[in-house]
């Protein structure tokens, strides 16, 4: 785990993509701070970052905002949100699980992390620690392990979704969806996450 940043030799042998996911004290980006930052490079291997000062953040802004580096979360509106507020950084090159989910998956009623880790990778995970104290001076042992399950297996849920996508000839429709994200951060912070601009209603 590391304190306000990850180190530069990370970023300096950053693959083509990385896992990321947030940890916060709420889901309101302007009440709740953004706490920790989960990140893994597809190797198996979960870095942690635990935020006290966000001006310390370099490594982490030149990741998100290399546009060569693909960015995989699970739900990545609420992640980059937060990433924008604490960090002045809207992430570039964006997948998302959870859209990806929502247009290979159709026949499935969740769509949850742990839905696609059951269903894809055969993977049970829990999620007893996501309503936790993340913003604590000392993050426990069992709140890092759970942090990590956040990230470990986003590669290969990617893989199983991307299949799938191909297959129902619905990628082309994927990456849209993924290239709006930012614009869809930016209502979000606007006017809140209910404020729907395509409505037909006034």
């Amino acid at each position: 785990m590391y304190r306000d940043d990850l180190p530069r030799e990370l970023v300096d042998s950053a693959p083509s993509s990385v896992a990321v996911d947030t940890e916060t004290m709420g889901l309101l980006p302007h009440r709740d701070r953004l706490c920790v930052a989960q990140f893994c490079f597809g190797d198996g291997v979960c870095h942690i970052v635990q935020f006290k000062d966000y001006a310390g953040a370099d490594n982490i802004r030149a990741i998100l905002h290399d546009a060569r580096i693909l960015k995989i979360f699970h739900y990545a509106r609420f992640d980059m949100a937060m990433f924008f507020m604490y960090t002045r950084v809207m992430p570039k090159n964006i997948y998302c699980t959870k859209i990806a989910s929502k247009l290979a998956r159709t026949y499935a009623a969740g769509h949850s992390l742990r839905d696609l880790c059951i269903e894809l990778l055969g993977i049970e995970i829990s999620k007893e620690y996501t309503c936790s104290d993340w913003g604590a001076d000392d993050i426990s042992s069992a709140q890092q392990e759970y942090a990590a399950t956040d990230v470990l297996y986003l590669h290969q849920i990617k893989t199983k979704l991307d299949e799938m996508l191909h297959r129902e000839n619905r990628y082309d429709l994927a990456e849209a969806c993924f290239s709006f994200l930012p614009h869809r951060v930016m209502l979000d912070l606007m006017a809140g996450d209910a404020y729907d601009i395509f409505s037909h209603s006034s």
